[in-house]
């Protein structure tokens, strides 16, 4: 059991760090550079690229962060895990939700993948903000329920990615319906299975 959550453990680093690495590729500012060459037209509108930058340059950081912020042995050192917690929830709430939510109406792939990134916005920020309100009033079961809660849909960067490398070949997810479906499970089901686990064990995921 121990030798399979570490697997786990290793495996879902090794997604979160390849993904932050990528992100922070994107720090080199350059407008045409990867993804950033097939959004040339919300670009000219100014809006697009700084919410870009926000999200995904604080959203690489915050991936990696999140990941060692959930592990128990973070709690035996506590002033690094406040100061890295307060760069988490404040990467969130003022730079990767905001921008993210921005970016959604950029997207032209349909209502329902706008309503799917517009809900995971706004949910990334209203949990991350209560985990903040929890930690403040020294309710620390809450505000650990509250982050689980606010990393599964952090992490729904990596679970977009791994769906589509894994349909990419099989459907066509430059139409409307098919993106919108993976827009959709790569959060949903995140938060659903941590919500189960909150309720039922009242306890850190791999504490």
């Amino acid at each position: 059991m121990k030798f399979l959550r570490n697997f786990i453990l290793v495996f879902v680093f090794l997604l979160v760090a390849s993904l932050c690495w990528n992100a922070l590729s994107y720090g080199n500012f350059d407008q045409n550079f990867g993804f950033l060459r097939l959004k040339q037209q919300a670009i000219e509108t100014g809006l697009y690229l700084p919410a870009y930058y926000s999200h995904v340059l604080i959203g690489g950081l915050i991936l990696v962060i999140g990941f060692f912020q959930l592990l128990p042995m973070s709690l035996k050192f506590r002033q690094l895990h406040r100061m890295l917690g307060a760069g988490y929830v404040f990467g969130i709430l003022f730079f990767s939700a905001p921008g993210g939510l921005v970016m959604a109406f950029f997207i032209d792939r349909g209502p329902l993948t706008l309503l799917s990134f517009v809900a995971q916005c706004t949910l990334w920020f209203w949990c991350t903000a209560m985990a903040y309100r929890a930690v403040r009033n020294k309710n620390i079961a809450e505000h650990q329920a509250w982050m689980w809660r606010s990393y599964a849909l952090t992490f729904a960067a990596v679970t977009l990615r791994l769906y589509i490398f894994m349909v990419s070949s099989s459907f066509d997810l430059s139409q409307p319906s098919a993106y919108a479906l993976l827009a959709w499970l790569s959060w949903v089901p995140n938060l659903l299975l941590v919500e189960i686990w909150i309720r039922r064990f009242r306890r850190p995921l791999w504490g």
